[in-house]
């Protein structure tokens, strides 16, 4: 059973708090009965709503993972025209948004979907829903810079912070970093190393929640599954 307002919303009728001003405006019908109360719950696969007398149902809600490569931008059209992750899905699913963004060099995890309240959960920083990084960076990082990150970092006006950090391996040349983020900041993993100096050479994100990319190829997608998508909102 789910509110008569959040039903409206999940069809596409209109936002929860317009979908209220309709159900009080007695523009709402549930099983040929006008309904005027917000409180009013229904079940969605058997009750029938109408607005202004035409039938409305409810959009089915898809929640895809897909392993973005490098060299794609997740918008739906880019200005330079560069490919974008949509070219990977099946044309159908055009209307679909993506969860968060992942920069044209970037690659990793990252959910699709057309259900609005999941993408703010996992968006806002209020639910601190955390993001898992594997960054490969020039030269040997340093304990005091990965402590640095821990503590948080001012850039660009902004402050920046890694909730955990991880050094997996180091070299003169090259280093390992693990690094887990709450906040999810525009390029928030770059700017702190950029904030440091240190250039990243490769960047992938491996887990989002407990969704981990695990062994989902490149350029691959698959959909989750209702326990993964009830862990996400939990």
């Amino acid at each position: 059973m789910i509110r008569l307002q959040k039903y409206l919303a999940d069809a596409g009728v209109a936002s929860r708090r317009a979908g209220e001003e309709i159900i009080l405006a007695g523009r709402v019908a549930v099983n040929g009965e006008t309904v005027a109360a917000l409180g009013t719950r229904i079940d969605p696969d058997h009750d029938r709503v109408a607005v202004d007398g035409q039938p409305v149902r409810a959009k089915r809600k898809i929640y895809v993972a897909l392993h973005k490569p490098q060299g794609l931008v997740c918008s739906r059209k880019d200005e330079h025209e560069r490919p974008t992750i949509y070219g990977l899905l099946p044309k159908e699913w055009g209307h679909l948004h993506s969860v968060g963004r992942l920069d044209y060099l970037s690659e990793g995890l990252i959910f699709l979907t057309n259900d609005g309240e999941f993408s703010l959960h996992l968006t806002h920083p209020r639910y601190g829903v955390r993001k898992k990084y594997v960054a490969i960076v020039e030269g040997r990082v340093s304990e005091q810079v990965l402590n640095l990150f821990t503590q948080g970092v001012r850039h660009l006006g902004e402050n920046l912070k890694a909730e955990k950090v991880k050094l997996v391996s180091a070299s003169q040349t090259r280093s390992v970093v693990e690094l887990e983020l709450a906040q999810g900041k525009n390029r928030e993993v770059r700017r702190l190393f950029e904030s440091q100096s240190i250039a990243v050479k490769r960047l992938q994100r491996v887990q989002i929640g407990k969704i981990k990319l695990g062994e989902l190829p490149v350029g691959k997608w698959r959909a989750l599954t209702e326990p993964e998508i009830k862990s996400l909102m939990s």
